[in-house]
């Protein structure tokens, strides 16, 4: 089945295709009956938690087209914009508010990159380094909650979406802060962004100004911890919310801007949908075959502690998350590896951020890296020209993956605050 896979990969067929033809093939092998398949796909995208996923894609469409990005963008100038590198320190902070409603690290790279990376170019920074900025700021899209993989991840390893979601706030501040302070380091070393200030709002005029754009994230995020409404719930909230003010309040969507957010909305989200239901299939003959406890077992043998365990894991997620989309791998991966690491003491919600860091490192690393894509298509350049500057961003992060491995408190400390007893 794995063979059959990446043979389909390697052919360039669709991630979820290729998930869908290695099961068949698995169950054509095992001589099992073709209707598992059908009852396998429908129980993997049959549970109320996947709702989530596309109204919180919906949610983010809608403040791409209503203005809401946009706003964003002068608040977050208004507090960092005014130092030299204040730019690129302003797309990171910016990317890191987006992320908070949108949960989607493609729509931050599209939304936030459409504004930044043109004027990023317009104050004499290299087109490629701004592509490379953007693509790896956008990855906190999938780390701070409200986070599309977090809701796969709890799902798929049976864990509270609700402290995942809590427990993701440690490491995307990190990583925010390692950003800002490396991109701030470079550019003083480049000499780069000494006319960053130009044009930027003071500060209380930007945030009045970004008022009903900063309060989204306090109505979805304080309704779910305050208990007033669950994550899935958050979801359409978080809808009505973008609807309201990008058509009532800011005016910046028409009745005509409607169905090609909604037609977007729907493409993106059956697409993850239709990966979900393959990737449901193969983790079930994958675990019917006793794959995970055999894994489980030679894990042991070999990585005799949780430190050599996260060290092997970590290595195999980064090579894995270069090839396979975030959300397949972490479909496929969760079921099998979240016990294993239970089995060494690793709390499944701290091994659920170090699974989705890493394997968001996939959106920035060739050769499937969804957010170089989206990046290069808002910068109109070819993908190898922006690697040289994607690299210290890389290692960044993988430095920042380091500390979050092996210091829990980063994504457990908000978490055992919260859910206390």
């Amino acid at each position: 089945m794995i063979s059959t896979m990446v043979l389909c990969f390697a052919l360039t067929i669709s991630v979820a295709v290729s998930i869908g033809l290695a099961s068949v093939l698995g169950i054509q092998v095992a001589n099992a009956n073709m209707l598992i398949s059908v009852k396998e796909m429908f129980g993997a995208i049959n549970k109320f938690p996947l709702a989530a996923i596309p109204f919180f894609i919906l949610a983010g469409n809608l403040m791409e087209t209503g203005g809401i990005s946009r706003r964003l963008v002068e608040f977050a100038k208004s507090i960092v914009g005014g130092v030299q590198g204040g730019l690129p320190m302003t797309c990171v902070l910016t990317c890191m508010i987006f992320a908070a409603v949108s949960g989607s690290s493609v729509a931050t790279t599209f939304a936030i990159g459409a504004i930044l990376i043109p004027a990023l170019i317009k104050h004499g920074y290299p087109t490629s380094y701004a592509a490379a900025l953007q693509a790896t700021s956008a990855e906190l899209g999938v780390i701070i909650p409200p986070s599309i993989p977090l809701i796969l991840y709890g799902v798929s390893a049976e864990v509270s979406i609700g402290e995942l979601f809590i427990a993701g706030f440690g490491p995307g501040i990190l990583i925010s802060g390692a950003l800002m302070l490396f991109v701030y380091l470079y550019c003083k070393w480049k000499g780069w962004g000494k006319t960053d200030g130009e044009g930027r709002l003071k500060f209380l005029p930007a945030t009045w100004q970004a008022g009903w754009a900063l309060l989204m994230p306090v109505i979805i995020l304080g309704g779910i911890y305050g208990g007033v409404f669950t994550p899935t719930e958050a979801s359409a909230v978080a809808v009505v919310y973008a609807l309201i003010v990008g058509v009532v309040v800011y005016r910046e969507i028409g009745v005509r801007d409607l169905f090609p957010i909604l037609r977007k909305s729907v493409i993106s989200s059956a697409v993850i949908m239709f990966i979900i239901a393959n990737a449901g299939l193969f983790a079930f003959l994958i675990t019917r075959a006793g794959v995970p406890d055999a894994i489980g077992r030679w894990l042991e043998a070999v990585l005799q502690s949780p430190t050599l365990f996260l060290l092997g894991v970590n290595a195999a997620l980064f090579v894995i998350g270069m090839f396979i989309e975030t959300s397949a791998a972490i479909i496929v991966l969760a079921p099998i590896l979240a016990p294993v690491a239970m089995h060494f003491g690793v709390d499944p919600v701290h091994f659920g951020l170090i699974m989705v860091v890493n394997l968001a490192l996939g959106m920035i690393t060739p050769p499937f890296g969804v957010n170089l894509f989206a990046a290069c298509t808002v910068a109109r350049i070819p993908l190898d020209r922006i690697i040289g500057h994607l690299i210290p961003f890389v290692l960044v992060i993988l430095a920042c993956l380091l500390v979050i491995t092996y210091v829990p408190g980063i994504s457990l400390v908000l978490r055992d605050l919260a859910f206390s007893k």
